[in-house]
């Protein structure tokens, strides 16, 4: 990255300051909405993605972790019975039981995505994904949320959207559209995060194995960068989770649909 601009350098941090808020407020679409960005300002994917999964790594770990020493405290501090949110108390932050059902599903196509052993083509893949995800986006936003009868219609949009993550890191879009009707509002972030460290953990580890350079004297820059962002994005996330319910999912799908649009962007710029 030595040979860039400053002017490129100053776009590159805002961008991972949008990353982090993104990240951090929704629970995905750090590396949809923050990569057809950074195309634009220097079309060199794998110098990202490696930087963009080391973040996730770094800041779900640290976010998870306190959610689960809040809970831990007010556990014991008997908050659970005295306070009126004591059923999220009680549950938890993370959907264990749901996170470990969808894994099953998971792991196969995200391994196959990984080690690249199925070609289709990229444009077509992603193609059908954002229109998958913007027909859910409008449904949000409608507040008219689509929600499956069919088991396997859930498990055909995990298995897709593993698949992509494991060949390009821009599979959320599609696994959030399931886990959405599905987990909790409160227990969708966290969920999503633990989720979102087990993928990527099995894609830095290709990373490695394919001599994938993970840029890691740029995050002496960017991940203070990406902090920014991430402490913006835990005061918006907390509103959104305290607010109406409506407004969240209305937030939900807008979001979405900034994904779709964006992943619409990116064919264009690669």
């Amino acid at each position: 990255m030595s040979e860039l601009q400053a002017y490129q350098y100053v776009l590159i941090a805002l961008v991972f300051v949008w990353s982090g808020f993104v990240r951090s407020g929704l629970g995905f679409g750090g590396a949809v909405m923050s990569l057809p960005f950074l195309l634009l300002i220097d079309n060199r994917p794998l110098v990202y993605l490696p930087i963009i999964a080391v973040h996730l790594l770094f800041f779900s770990s640290i976010t998870v972790w306190q959610n689960y020493h809040k809970h831990r405290q007010a556990i014991l501090a008997g908050a659970a019975q005295k306070s009126e949110g004591g059923a999220v108390v009680e549950s938890g932050t993370i959907d264990w039981a749901y996170l470990k059902k969808s894994m099953k599903v998971m792991i196969i196509p995200k391994l196959i995505g990984v080690a690249g052993l199925l070609t289709i083509p990229a444009s077509v893949m992603t193609g059908i994904i954002f229109f998958i995800v913007s027909v859910y986006s409008v449904t949000y936003i409608l507040n008219k949320p689509f929600k499956s009868t069919n088991p396997w219609l859930d498990k055909l949009f995990l298995v897709l959207g593993a698949y992509i993550s494991g060949t390009s890191l821009i599979g959320a879009p599609l696994i959030i559209s399931v886990f959405g009707t599905h987990v909790a509002k409160h227990q969708l972030r966290d969920t999503l995060f633990v989720l979102w460290f087990i993928l990527v953990v099995i894609k830095m580890i290709a990373f490695l194995i394919a001599g994938v350079d993970l840029q890691l004297a740029q995050h002496l820059w960017l991940l203070p960068c990406a902090t920014i962002g991430h402490l913006i994005g835990l005061r918006f996330h907390q509103k959104i989770v305290d607010g109406d319910p409506k407004v969240f999912y209305r937030v939900l799908g807008a979001s979405l649909l900034c994904v779709s649009l964006m992943g619409v962007v990116s064919l264009f710029i690669k």
